[in-house]
């Protein structure tokens, strides 16, 4: 197993080397970035197992920063705020973020909080790495179950194993004869009409008006993604 990857977001290029160097004495793999919009595409590309993520920041604050980040990633988030600050610990907790902490800190007490969160993030990260969601549908890998909002959905295997194999993909188109042979399997002798079939049956236990689905692209194939 790799280092656990912190991504630093702080305007005070002083403080974010401080924090640099007490988490990789720590062991931890760092990255900084100075300012909100850096840090959203940042945390796209270096995948971090954590973000420490400074109130206040140029063009875009902490508040905005964890609000875009939590649109696409449950990654943990550790808000910083200067003492004197106005931070309403209620709506950054709301926004998404796991815990927050007071500067001037101690560093030794900011590498415990980050232990702390990840701890707790650990299981869960466990939990849910066979379970596919997307705007209240879940699929759930290991036990081969699908529900939507809640409420669980009858799908026969094949039904399942297309529209789980669409989900593991998205917005990558497949033609049907590349379905045929994914999910039918190279012996398979069949019509291709087959797979629209499947794909109208899970259509109809899923809801259209959804903002993801199974989409047709027309005269290749199918692929799941957004309207």
């Amino acid at each position: 197993m790799g280092k656990q990857k912190i991504l630093i977001v702080d305007d005070d290029l002083h403080i974010a080397e401080l924090i640099s160097l007490y988490m990789m004495k720590d062991g931890y793999e760092t990255e900084e970035v100075y300012d909100g919009r850096e840090a959203i595409k940042k945390a796209e590309s270096f995948q971090p197992d954590l973000i420490l993520l400074d109130l206040m920041l140029p063009g875009m604050d902490g508040y905005q920063v964890c609000t875009e980040i939590r649109k696409t990633s449950r990654v943990p988030i550790i808000m910083l705020t200067a003492k004197g600050e106005t931070f309403d610990k209620v709506l950054g907790l709301e926004l998404g973020a796991d815990d927050y902490i007071v500067k001037p800190f101690d560093p030794k007490e900011l590498v415990a909080r980050v232990k702390a969160v990840l701890r707790r993030y650990e299981p869960k990260q466990e939990e849910d790495k066979n379970v596919l969601r997307f705007d209240g549908l879940e699929i759930n890998l290991s036990n081969y179950s699908v529900s939507y909002n809640g409420k669980s959905l009858d799908f026969p295997p094949k039904e399942f194993e297309l529209l789980s194999f669409l989900a593991q993909h998205p917005n990558r188109v497949f033609t049907r004869e590349q379905l045929l042979d994914r999910i039918w399997g190279y012996e398979y002798v069949g019509d291709t009409r087959t797979v629209d079939v499947h794909v109208k049956r899970i259509r109809e236990k899923l809801n259209s008006e959804d903002e993801w689905g199974i989409r047709t692209v027309w005269s290749v194939g199918y692929k799941f993604g957004q309207k």
